[in-house]
């Protein structure tokens, strides 16, 4: 070796040394010692360039930094696999699969880490008086979802095969029972799992964020555990990538890093080399070492201004920078749903890539990062190599630099090489601010998310609906919620006052239903009612109303309740909101009453869609009491009813008639049925019982009563009868199940 060589060699380790001392990195020089040190540190920050391509922005970062624990332990620069959109779409429950840290609010599947068996309920329905009893069965689950490896604030919406479980309001759609573990490092096992496993074998999961759902009914979901997934709120507010890399790093990345703000982010991937590595495609930074670590940089700030006589540039061909960049991310309008910017140059040289980032961006934010990396790409073929003296020795790759005459353009240098007596910079053009760019998220179709509200409950006891005769009492029931959001809610009944309670399965579809909010004068029910009108509000603007021509109205469209008073209406005008106006109505349907009805009467529409009809083992005037719970109710909601008997009694005879003659007093009514309304064929309206009997009592003028029975539409008292005068007659026809109402005439 030559003098003068070895002289070179050393004067450059000895600059280096200086170099790595203003670093922070003294120790790794001490090791390396003499010249074959300075042969090493000339060779690794050489290498810097190198890292670049084949590792990634940390990887040229990590050649400058020397001896550092963290290139070992941290940030690998060997092989590695970072954080990708598509692994946080379908929930998993593989053991030893990677739980993400998440920040920001993002929308992730979790990993199932807990679970029972399928839990078998068993209701029985029915049964009485020689009735058959069902036995229908439902299953629930038990389980835990791990959530993130980094302390939460909360989960928002939660949703359960794509469809809303809990909504933006804190609602569940069903009802379960859900505790959430934050991830503190002081939280304890949760309740259920220790119940099932033991508190000794039961990990308090500290540090790990989790959801535990107890007792999930299964039936909406195929009787499966559903895919789910939660809005996960673990910070506040949209966090920093700077910010992010900082957490990840574990104290290998320092300083602010770039100020570019997302809505979430989830650390996912093998490494945190990966991770902070996708943090930085987002925010368009670079590394640099500094004393401690590396600095993640972003911008265009000018650390020094260089000379460059030499201007060596070199141009890499137009088919090396990319033609298209597509980018993948987690869109906040969407739902989270992931979306897809896209960012073209002119030119047919160059491939298509596609990007996928595992954070939460608004579409012109996604539009900006893939306009960015493109324009970087293609700033980018452009690189030059400079050269300078030893008043360069403190550049380090990673500073932006400026050179004298040239336009004011910042440089970013990616690698540094001392030779000799010199200090040589490879530089990379940085790209300018990127423009304001719009961007649409598209359309997304969101399944309903309307609160459920309270449960409404009406039970009521009508004349049978149908043509066929019942033998035991038969209750309605219906049921909505105050929103529109109320689906359904579990039914039980009791016939002990609450004592004991049988289950009766669940309310069917929501119901229509509301108030009177005007009086309503009594009306035909021989004729449509024409002159009045009934002004209903309904529980929520959620419901409708329908107009129904005669037609409709001979096959029961439009049936309601209003009152005690079954009617039908033709025309259903709505007048804003809630509110509706009825007109063209057919009064007393079925037998019941067309008298006047009060302002604050109940409405309910009734079809068999909405309405469950429920046989009752009790005799007519017992109590049942029924209750309802719905997913928005906090305690249930009972309704009682005492039983009329309307669903197996006959009606109230018609058209009682008194005559006097030189014989006596002939009495004349007619009878009707609870059955065969419709009057198809112009005869008789159908029996309905298992004879025809009729129990007539007479209050005469003494005040006395008298009582007899006849199986014939009519009655006669001989003159002989009438010393003692009636005043008055109720007739009332015996039934199979009892007798009905009485018709009452006053003579």
């Amino acid at each position: 070796m030559r003098s003068t060589d070895w002289h070179g060699e050393w004067v450059a380790a000895l600059l280096l040394a200086v170099l790595a001392v203003k670093l922070g990195f003294g120790g790794a020089v001490a090791r390396a010692g003499g010249v074959a040190g300075g042969r090493r540190l000339m060779a690794t920050l050489v290498l810097t360039s190198v890292g670049g391509l084949i590792g990634g922005p940390v990887g040229a970062a990590l050649g400058a930094v020397i001896g550092q624990t963290v290139d070992r332990a941290v940030l690998r620069p060997r092989g590695r696999q970072g954080p990708r959109l598509t692994e946080l779409a379908v929930q998993t429950s593989s053991y030893g699969r990677q739980i993400p840290q998440l920040f920001g609010r993002m929308r992730v599947a979790g990993q199932v880490i807990w679970a029972t068996d399928l839990i078998e309920h068993r209701a029985r329905a029915g049964g009485g008086k020689g009735q058959p009893s069902v036995t229908s069965y439902s299953y629930s689950a038990s389980f835990a979802v791990a959530l993130s490896t980094r302390r939460i604030v909360d989960v928002g919406r939660i949703w359960a095969d794509g469809n809303p479980l809990r909504g933006v309001a804190g609602d569940w759609k069903v009802t379960t029972g859900f505790r959430l573990h934050r991830g503190g490092e002081d939280q304890a096992p949760d309740p259920l799992m220790a119940s099932v496993e033991g508190l000794g074998a039961t990990p308090a999961h500290r540090g790990i964020a989790y959801a535990v759902f107890e007792d999930l009914p299964l039936a909406a979901f195929g009787n499966r555990i559903p895919s789910l997934t939660f809005e996960v709120i673990a910070d506040e507010a949209p966090v920093s990538a700077g910010e992010i890399a900082r957490a990840i790093g574990g104290g290998a990345i320092v300083g602010d890093g770039p100020a570019m703000l997302v809505d979430g982010f989830s650390a996912y991937g093998d490494g945190a080399r990966g991770v902070v590595e996708a943090l930085a495609e987002i925010a368009g930074a670079w590394f640099a070492p500094v004393a401690g670590g590396l600095a993640m940089r972003g911008g265009a700030g000018v650390g020094r201004t260089i000379v460059d006589e030499g201007r060596a540039r070199r141009i890499a061909p137009s088919g090396s920078a990319p033609t298209s960049i597509a980018v993948a991310h987690h869109d906040p309008a969407r739902d989270w749903q992931v979306g897809v910017q896209r960012a073209v140059r002119p030119g047919a040289a160059g491939a298509a890539l596609s990007v996928e980032l595992p954070v939460a961006l608004s579409a012109a934010e996604a539009k900006a990062v893939a306009e960015r990396m493109l324009a970087r790409a293609e700033t980018e073929r452009m690189t030059r190599r400079v050269s300078g003296d030893v008043a360069w020795i403190d550049v380090v790759p990673g500073d932006v630099v400026s050179i004298a005459g040239d336009g004011g353009g910042a440089w970013r240098v990616t690698a540094v090489a001392i030779e000799r007596h010199a200090v040589m910079l490879d530089l990379v053009a940085l790209v300018p601010a990127p423009l304001v760019t719009v961007a649409s998220a598209g359309r997304v179709l969101r399944a309903p998310d309307a609160p459920a509200g309270a449960t409404i409950l009406h039970v009521f006891e009508t004349p049978p609906l149908g043509d066929a005769a019942l033998t035991m009492p038969r209750v309605t029931i219906v049921a909505a919620g105050a929103s529109a959001g109320w689906r359904r809610a579990a039914l039980q009944y009791s016939l002990d006052d609450g004592a004991s309670w049988s289950a009766a399965g669940a309310t069917a579809a929501p119901g229509v239903v509301g108030i009177v909010t005007a009086a309503v004068a009594a009306g035909p029910a021989t004729l449509i009612d024409r002159r009045a009108t009934i002004d209903v509000t309904l529980a929520h603007a959620g419901m409708t109303l329908a107009n129904a021509d005669a037609g409709a109205l001979d096959r029961g469209t439009n049936l309601a309740l209003v009152g005690g008073e079954l009617l039908q209406f033709g025309v259903a005008e709505h007048l804003g909101g809630a509110d509706w106006r009825l007109r063209a109505l057919w009064r007393g349907r079925r037998g019941t009453g067309s008298g006047a009805i009060g302002a604050g009467a109940r409405f309910l529409l009734i079809d068999e869609d909405s309405a469950v009809a429920l046989a009752v083992d009790a005799a007519v005037g017992g109590r049942i009491l029924v209750s309802a719970a719905g997913v928005g109710d906090v305690v249930p909601v009972e309704a009682e009813l005492v039983l009329s008997g309307a669903s197996i009694l006959p009606p109230a005879p018609v058209r009682v008639t008194a005559a006097l003659s030189d014989e006596g007093l002939h009495l004349r009514w007619r009878r009707r049925s609870r059955i065969d309304w419709r009057w198809r064929d112009g005869a008789d309206a159908a029996l309905g019982e298992e004879r025809e009997a009729y129990r007539v009592a007479i209050t005469r003028l003494s005040g006395s009563v008298e009582t007899l029975e006849t199986v014939v539409p009519a009655l006669f008292l001989a003159s002989a009868e009438l010393a003692d005068m009636p005043v008055a007659v109720a007739v009332r026809q015996l039934g199979t199940n009892g007798a009905s109402d009485a018709a009452v005439i006053t003579i």
